[in-house]
């Protein structure tokens, strides 16, 4: 029998056991009145997530699917484009903007540093004939750990007319996000993040401005063509067949945040973020980013040397039943991942910065013994 495991991922992340039973309700037909009153419900919902009035879109995709649709949905071939990157994610899109033919101007900020502001702007103003028509960046990255300051991005960006489409798929409800207040034109989350549902819907939000340009778009689509989820979204349903159960999960998931507040929920992250980071310093290991630009929903640390990630993370799988993430791309064989969104609760993390602790110290690292919960301990009384 296998265990409940202490599932400390960037995505997907733990699904509560009310948002579990959700998905067993029976299916319905998804162009009928429950549906309908069901997508009606949750897009409302969402939308104040996002803290948009424009559309939300659901598609039964991954978050990539989303970033998919943003490109075709608002860039044509040929378009001139600006990619922000920082990590793994940044050049994801870079590779999807390539692939339907645009012509990208790809901004490498470098592994664990954010995005400058000030490099968007000046290249926005010796765009003096406004060839260029949007910027696409992430808002965080969890390949580094690290939040872009997608507001700074925004003001830099000016009277530039460039949609400014930004992948939020792991920081929506994670960390600090106005689309409507910063001037985002086209944001894309994620079902399996912050929502703690299961993977398999994504969301794209797009305000007035930005759906002008999907009206006209001429870039090749089927599935993802933003038009005819629009259409579709009028009569209280989607173009082709939905992820219905996974529509109950995220109906369920909304009722907490709803409760809470989007606010409530997004310092809660930065809580737990902070006692992560608390813990692993105390224990000495080297985390990926700074303070201040530090992820609410995940942490990327550092392996002592000598030790592979792989070997710890088997360790701490198979010991101590603590799942922890994969460094990623040039991080992949020198670093871990430690997640903290979604349902995480806070014992959970006691657990697993313990059982890291034990873990390392069996690998031959010497470790602090108890210094990672003395520090963790002394920040939760010292809010107090």
């Amino acid at each position: 029998m296998k265990l409940q495991e202490y599932f400390l991922l960037p995505g997907p992340t733990d699904v509560p056991s009310n948002v579990l039973r959700a998905m067993s309700k029976p299916m319905i037909n998804h162009r009928g009145p429950e549906f309908e009153e069901t997508l009606r419900r949750i897009t409302a919902r969402i939308k104040r997530v996002f803290k948009t009035e424009g559309e939300v879109f659901t598609l039964t995709s991954s978050g990539t699917g989303g970033l998919e649709a943003a490109v075709v949905n608002f860039i044509n071939p040929g378009d001139k484009v600006i990619v922000a990157s920082i990590g793994n994610f940044g050049e994801r899109l870079k590779q999807i903007a390539e692939m339907y033919d645009a012509d990208v101007d790809f901004i490498d900020f470098g592994w664990g540093n954010a995005i400058d502001p000030a490099v968007i702007a000046e290249r926005l103003q010796s765009d003096v004939n406004h060839e260029i028509k949007a910027i696409l960046c992430q808002h965080n990255e969890t390949s580094t750990a690290i939040v872009n300051p997608i507001k700074e991005v925004a003001a830099a960006r000016g009277d530039h007319p460039a949609l400014l489409i930004v992948d939020t798929v792991s920081g929506l409800g994670a960390a600090e996000f106005d689309m409507d207040g910063w001037g985002v034109d086209v944001a894309i989350a994620g079902s399996q993040k912050a929502f703690m549902a299961p993977p398999g819907l994504a969301f794209v939000a797009v305000n007035s401005r930005a759906e002008e340009v999907m009206a006209n778009s001429g870039n090749r689509k089927f599935y993802f063509d933003l038009n005819k989820a629009k259409a579709m979204l009028e009569k209280g349903q989607t173009p082709f067949t939905p992820a219905i159960t996974t529509v109950y999960a995220v109906d369920e998931a909304l009722n907490y945040i709803d409760d809470v507040g989007v606010d409530a929920v997004v310092a809660d992250h930065c809580k737990r973020r902070d006692l992560v980071r608390a813990g692993l310093r105390a224990m000495g290991l080297k985390l990926i980013a700074a303070d201040d630009i530090a992820s609410p929903a995940v942490t990327a640390v550092e392996c002592p040397k000598g030790i592979h990630p792989d070997e710890l993370r088997k360790l701490l799988r198979e010991k101590y039943n603590i799942i922890v993430a994969v460094g990623q791309g040039k991080f992949a064989a020198t670093t871990f991942r430690v997640g903290h969104l979604g349902a995480v609760r806070t014992m959970d993390l006691f657990a697993a910065i313990v059982g890291l602790e034990l873990a390392l110290t069996e690998l031959g690292v010497d470790v602090p013994k108890g210094a990672a919960v003395a520090a963790m301990e002394e920040m939760i009384l010292g809010a107090k």
